[in-house]
């Protein structure tokens, strides 16, 4: 089988402004980045908003494991197939990062025959959106540095600043740094840091505002330091929030891609799913629904944090009402879940496989609970047995959960003809979405986190360090307790620990730091040691990467 940059290299696309006709969008709605790439202009939002909204489908997964699980390719997939049993749909996902395209991922659009194209462009810089946020968080940052150095008239306490620079590569050089060294002229010196720019709080305020005047109240919410006094000061305060606002004027816009086989793509923001909600746009989906019958989009990770953070964030503040989840399993990572190492998981394996199944049940059961049907989408492998095969499709029915053989990989949206017949026959009979959240956001803060850690990822109880008893204390006084809560926590397991695997019990979470995302809003809980600046790994993906004297890009994915 060719690679998957081969297979993206030979596909047929179409114009974008041909693509943009599925979706009853002329030219006019369009702004061009080249023939195969556009972004929607503010018109095609006045142009559809009396238009019934379509049908929400999220895509979400078991735990991530080395083993692969395949749910991008499996969103793509389903959008490919939907056309082939007469549905008009649209896909809206996230945009991919620099650092894990050059790091340790390689390209993040899809794979073999459900990818979205074009994959070179998306992987790379595609149309700037990644470089507006990072230049927007770095003018705070330079704003705050700024301000010091001129006199400090708000007091800014230099021990409490909690805005960090960004840069959308892996670096953890970066991680923590000094800056303002080299005497008088260049400020003064002090601790600082970088994150990779999907991490910021400017993307996640991105994929969260409802256009461009919410987009700068949300900016000047932003609290970036603390006065000597202790109170909060924000991007408004240091007259900073127009300037970042006007910078990311065009990355609010969605952009317009396609995939192999032609079917309209919403490609649109991308926060980190730990210390963010890892989710695309609102702005992308709210629209998808306006623009077709059916929305795929999906969620970072596994469904304890990416789906999650879909129900009780993003549809929270966007008033949506998912009709259906498809949870994305593979008989290789439920292996592995089972405790088999990755370099055995191509040989048959029932014992295993029974022990790690119990993590795609306990997903299956976290994802009931908010009331939206689910369909399980076994993404086959050619390492997989039909016995194996076999044993997840009768589990599934035992559970009584419908479940698909999803072939898109190899066979593009034909593979995935069957799991979108099953998906419009479950919303059809389930009727209206029944969606609620899992908590209300009007409870006290660890009343919100303990509701996850119980009921989402299975714990006892939930431990507070004095510290992050302190912070919620903080910013309970300051009125951020009202807000949703964004659990930071690893994506390897249920628990708190990445070595816990299948489905743990009996353990506690521990909560160590707490901090507010105003602009974003919600507060973030931090558990674990989560990182927001990766690092390279020891062979990077960047060192297969190349391009020939005639243009050619190879080794991208």
């Amino acid at each position: 089988m060719k690679t998957d940059i081969e297979i993206a290299q030979s596909a047929k696309m179409l114009p974008i402004a041909e693509v943009a006709e599925k979706l009853h969008l002329s030219e006019e709605n369009l702004e061009f980045y080249g023939k195969y790439k556009a972004k929607i202009s503010e018109d095609a939002y006045k142009k559809c908003e009396e238009n019934k909204d379509g049908r929400l489908i999220l895509v979400t997964a078991i735990n991530p494991t080395p083993a692969g699980e395949g749910k991008t390719t499996t969103t793509v997939g389903l959008g490919q197939a939907m056309p082939k049993i007469g549905k008009n749909a649209v896909i809206a996902l996230r945009e991919p990062s620099l650092g894990p395209v050059m790091g340790i991922k390689g390209g993040a659009a899809g794979g073999g025959y459900a990818q979205v194209v074009p994959m070179e462009d998306i992987n790379l810089h595609f149309t700037g959106d990644m470089h507006a946020i990072t230049a927007a968080n770095n003018l705070l940052s330079a704003a705050i540095d700024n301000h010091i150095h001129q006199g400090n008239a708000l007091s800014i306490d230099q021990r409490r600043i909690v805005w960090k620079r960004c840069l959308d590569m892996n670096d953890r050089a970066l991680r923590q740094v000094v800056v303002g060294l080299g005497g008088k002229v260049n400020g003064f010196p002090r601790e600082d840091g970088f994150m990779i720019t999907v991490a910021s709080e400017i993307m996640a305020i991105l994929c969260l505002a409802d256009g461009l005047e919410d987009l700068k109240r949300r900016i000047g919410w932003i609290v970036c330091a603390y006065n000597l006094e202790g109170n909060p000061v924000t991007a408004k305060d240091l007259k900073v929030d127009g300037a970042m606002t006007l910078l990311l004027k065009d990355a609010m816009k969605p952009n317009l891609v396609q995939t192999l086989e032609n079917t309209p793509c919403l490609m649109h923001g991308g926060p980190f799913a730990n210390i963010a909600h890892g989710c695309n746009s609102l702005r992308a989906t709210k629209l998808g629904l306006k623009l077709a019958d059916y929305c795929i989009t999906e969620a970072g990770f596994g469904s304890d944090l990416g789906a999650e953070k879909f129900f009780d964030i993003k549809c929270r503040f966007g008033g949506l009402k998912p009709d259906c989840v498809v949870l994305v399993a593979t008989v290789r990572a439920l292996k592995y879940n089972g405790g088999i190492a990755k370099a055995d998981l191509g040989a048959e394996n029932l014992t295993a496989l029974a022990a790690g199944i119990e993590n795609l049940k306990a997903h299956i059961e976290n994802m009931k609970k908010y009331k939206v049907p689910v369909v399980v989408a076994i993404n086959r492998f050619g390492t997989d047995t039909e016995t194996e095969l076999a044993y997840v499709e009768e589990f599934c029915r035992e559970l009584q959960v419908p479940v698909s053989l999803c072939e898109v990989f190899a066979k593009g949206g034909e593979g995935g003809v069957d799991l979108a017949r099953t998906v419009v026959e479950v919303i059809d009979k389930n009727g209206s979405s029944a969606f609620e959240p899992i908590y209300d956001a009007e409870r006290p803060i660890k009343e919100k986190i303990a509701i996850i850690a119980k009921e989402i990822y299975g714990a006892e109880g939930v431990n507070f360090t004095a510290q992050a008893e302190r912070e919620i204390k903080q910013l309970t006084a300051f009125g951020f307790d009202k807000l949703p809560v964004c659990m930071a926590k690893t994506q390897y397991s249920l628990s708190d620990d990445p070595a816990l695997l299948g489905r743990p019990a009996g353990f506690t979470i521990t909560v160590r730091e707490v901090r507010v995302s105003a602009g974003a809003g919600f507060v973030v809980a931090l558990t674990g040691a989560v990182m927001t600046m990766p690092g390279l790994p020891k062979e990077p993906a960047a060192n297969k990467m190349d391009i020939c004297t005639d243009g050619t890009i190879t080794g991208l994915f």
